[in-house]
């Protein structure tokens, strides 16, 4: 089987070799970027990436210049790595489309944990089960969604948030559930991450929108009216 291509992309050479060693080692094949206008260029070169973990402050383009970019055209998953710790940052990096955000210092084995759970979401084919709600329908095997009938664009997190709504038809969910759940890792920025993605997928599903129903002080219910 042909090796799954990652982007690793920091103007730490030391970073990049201490990440692509760890990568190596579980089996994916790694291109490196040291900087934004280096991973642009690469991303455009090769079209097989799966998944890019990209750091925030680097030369030429930051992190979140080369984010935009490629959310132009695609939503291929993106780890985003960063030595601050600022909420707004984060937050910032989801409104964006990035699907995991890590501080550094970090530990190399969580990131691969991190890189290997997210693509066996979006590649993998462990699931062929098919989730309706009214006239919405999740295929998990195929990560596709469609309403009416018509197909719609979703990130990675909205992805997994959707379904993790119709898995849970009826129920209130609190945020702090909604994020042990979705993000699958002990979460410890603003709850308000939820609010931001439930907005956008809200906006995405058009009138279905209307099924994410907000529960005031506690979370949100997904209920088909």
């Amino acid at each position: 089987m042909e090796k799954l291509q990652i982007l690793v992309v920091d103007d730490e050479s030391r970073m990049r070799k201490l990440v692509r060693d760890f990568l190596q080692r579980e089996g994916y094949g790694v291109l490196e970027a040291g900087d934004g206008a280096e991973a642009m260029d690469i991303f455009y070169e090769n079209k097989g990436i799966a998944l890019i973990i990209l750091d925030v402050m680097m030369p030429q383009m930051d992190g979140w210049q080369v984010c935009r970019e490629i959310r132009q055209t695609s939503d291929i998953p993106i780890i985003m790595l960063t030595a601050r710790s600022d909420e707004r940052d984060e937050l910032q990096g989801f409104q964006l489309g990035v699907d995991e955000y890590i501080s550094k210092p970090f530990s190399p084995k969580i990131l691969v944990a991190r890189v290997s759970a997210i693509l066996r979401r979006t590649r993998g084919t462990d699931s062929q089960d098919k989730l309706c709600a009214g006239s919405i329908e999740v295929d998990r095997a195929a990560h596709q969604v469609t309403v009416d009938g018509n197909e719609i664009e979703l990130s990675y997190k909205e992805f997994e948030l959707l379904t993790y709504f119709l898995e849970n038809q009826g129920i209130a969910l609190s945020r702090e559930k909604i994020l042990n759940n979705v993000w699958n890792y002990d979460y410890f920025g603003d709850a308000r991450t939820i609010d931001t993605h439930v907005k956008k997928l809200r906006s995405k599903l058009g009138a279905k929108g209307n099924y994410i129903k907000t529960i005031w002080g506690m979370g949100y219910k997904f209920e088909v009216e």
